[in-house]
């Protein structure tokens, strides 16, 4: 290769504050970027590092992790194992991009090492199930993962928030109601009433094979016994039927059941089971009025007494994410970031569950107060028709990518696979239309939570967004995404202005990866937003931000002493990837510096740069 061909621009801006009553304040601006590069001779070979070998088909069917063993290093700029095992096996173009969050639950908390070998990088607890012990044993069981076994797997925790519920119902996993038929109950279903707006299923003694005949008649009330009845449902919440009407539909679970009102006798509902299914677990509830969602405000907060305790233990046993659930509005999210930051809790993400009609109309705002979204698409199937989730799913993930916020898709994912060992082609279809909709991360619930089969739907999850990420390099399809302009302060239009030529640059050369080094992770998410080819290597000396970046799309986070000098930090990162084999001569790298390596954030000079580098 030639030598560098080096081109440095000086910017320099005097602008003027706007008119007041004080003398106008003039202050300057300026910029130095630097652009450095270095051309590829064509035909160069690419990275390929065929160290490891890869499952056997047989072991992918069977879900079997492949083995691998955390590096030997001291820890210093160490990659997470899974990434590492990834480079080596496929090279930097077949490392996967898409995020894969899995719930931990029952059926995996054993398995939890296997998941994060088969590419968990976000470890979900829902705080609406289990208790205290259960839910710290797991975050221990997370926090032991990264501590001695070299993963980097973030931990986030979802409040319950307000909803009403079909409570859990002791041994069965189902009851069956039946139109004009009967129901079979038995006193194991008695369940405890929930502490929130919550409807428990009760029934009478009887044996297995006992039938009560009396025309689907069923009565919801919110009159509190400890007695079982037939045909009754309990409601924890005296004004649960305020604003209903006769001839209203009460739909179960988003149309699991469905049965129509046909008295209404103080607070208590006589209905008529129209439509026949299961009543679930926790199952949601839901009143329509000719085709659209009854809406009713009991002025529940967000956040209950409840949630703020779940907070302070998911804050003490140092959580990286709290999703809130069932978010009205962006002051939600705001009163949220206020109190962790005079607790100097910062570094604690706050995503947005969008789950409810409330939260729709507030789109925007809440995404912009937010730290990232989830798209929680069952409780949200449940407020809107269900022939509308698919585009406000991607309009969603449009916006959260405009706004330059990591987005989760999530809810029914793999549904099938809770019970059944393989999805139907429908649930893979559902996987890649978020993964080609370049969504940050797809989530495993009840899959891996309480299903049968939590590695196997992982690597269902796996195998689907590698094979749909390659597809979208093929067809270049990160040609069509467009770019929104986000910055308004003159420093952060440079920001983002870098990371949107650093990207173009590094698909036009072809390079093998975009280093990029950074405090906070912000220019590591520019670089992310614009969905590069090559992955993205984030070096950071903080370990919260490292955390943090698990949630952007394609940016394997790093940790290591970085100094104001790029030249430094390249040789030690080029020195230490290279003892550990996870890059080699010959690898071509674009690397991004971030501004705040220089420079405190409320500074407004700046100094960014690209460099095209060859690693010799």
């Amino acid at each position: 290769l030639g030598p560098y061909v080096i081109a440095q621009q000086a910017v320099a801006t005097t602008r003027r504050a706007p008119a007041s009553h004080h003398p106008p304040t003039t202050f300057a601006v300026s910029a130095a970027q630097s652009l450095n590069l270095m051309a590829a001779p064509s035909g160069a070979a690419k990275s390929s590092f065929p160290h490891l070998v890869a499952a056997s088909p047989a072991a992918r069917r069977h879900g079997t992790a492949l083995r691998i063993r955390a590096s030997t290093g001291t820890g210093e700029a160490a990659m997470d194992v899974v990434s590492e095992a990834e480079l080596r096996e496929k090279g930097f173009m077949g490392m996967r991009k898409t995020k894969l969050v899995c719930t931990v639950g029952p059926s995996c908390v054993e398995a939890l090492p296997v998941l994060a070998r088969g590419g968990m990088g976000v470890a979900r607890v829902n705080l609406c199930h289990g208790g205290r012990e259960w839910h710290r044993a797991a975050m221990h069981a997370v926090r032991k993962l990264n501590e001695e076994e070299g993963f980097c797997v973030s931990l986030m925790v979802d409040t319950e928030g307000s909803q009403l519920l079909v409570a859990d119902h002791g041994g069965a996993t189902s009851v069956k109601a039946v139109v004009g038929h009967s129901w079979p109950l038995c006193s194991r279903l008695l369940v405890e009433l929930l502490p929130r707006v919550i409807v428990s299923i009760r029934c009478l003694d009887c044996s297995k094979n006992d039938m009560y005949q009396d025309g689907s008649e069923w009565l919801f009330t919110s009159k509190k016994t400890y007695e079982a009845h037939p045909f009754t449902m309990h409601v924890n919440f005296d004004k649960f039927s305020e604003g209903i009407l006769v001839g209203d539909e009460l739909v179960i679970d988003g149309g699991m059941a469905t049965f129509q009102v046909t008295e209404k006798t103080g607070n208590d509902l006589r209905c008529t089971c129209t439509d026949p299914g299961l009543l679930l677990p926790r199952a949601k509830l839901s009143f329509w009025r000719n085709g659209k969602l009854v809406e009713r405000n009991f002025g529940l907060p967000t956040l209950s007494a409840k949630d703020w305790a779940d907070i302070e233990f998911g804050i003490a046993e140092g959580v990286d994410c709290i999703a809130l659930s069932f978010v009205k509005d962006a002051n939600d999210i705001k009163h949220l970031k206020a109190y962790l930051s005079r607790r100097s809790l910062e570094h604690i993400k706050i995503f947005a569950k969008i789950e409810s009609l409330e939260s729709l109309k507030n789109l925007k705002e809440i995404i912009e107060a937010s730290d990232g979204v989830m798209v929680a698409r069952g409780d949200l199937g449940v407020q809107i028709p269900l022939e509308q989730i698919p585009a406000i799913q991607e309009s969603i993930v449009k916006l959260c990518r405009h706004l330059n916020k990591p987005v989760i898709v999530a809810s029914q994912l793999l549904e099938s696979m809770v019970e059944y060992p393989t999805p139907t082609r429908a649930e893979v279809a559902d996987i890649s239309e978020a993964v080609r909709q370049y969504a940050d991360a797809v989530m495993l619930s009840a899959e891996s939570a309480i299903g049968a089969y939590p590695q196997k739907a992982l690597s269902v999850l796996r195998a689907t967004s590698e094979r749909i990420e390659s597809w979208s390099r093929e067809e270049n399809m990160q040609k069509l995404l467009p770019q929104y302009p986000l910055a308004i302060a003159l420093p952060d239009q440079i920001s983002e202005q870098i990371c949107n030529s650093a990207v173009e640059m590094a698909n036009n050369l072809a390079v093998d990866a975009i280093f990029v080094y950074t405090k906070h992770g912000h220019m590591a998410s520019l670089l992310s937003r614009n969905r590069p080819n090559p992955p993205i290597f984030a070096f950071t000396d903080n370990a919260n931000s490292r955390k943090s970046m698990n949630f952007f799309w394609g940016v394997i986070p790093l940790q290591l002493p970085l100094s104001n000098n790029m030249e430094d930090n390249f040789k030690t990162t080029i020195s230490l990837m290279k003892s550990k084999g996870s890059v080699k001569s010959g690898d071509t790298v674009l690397v991004v510096s971030d501004s705040d390596l220089n420079r405190p954030c409320a500074e407004t000079s700046v100094f960014q740069s690209i460099q095209v580098r060859l690693v010799e």
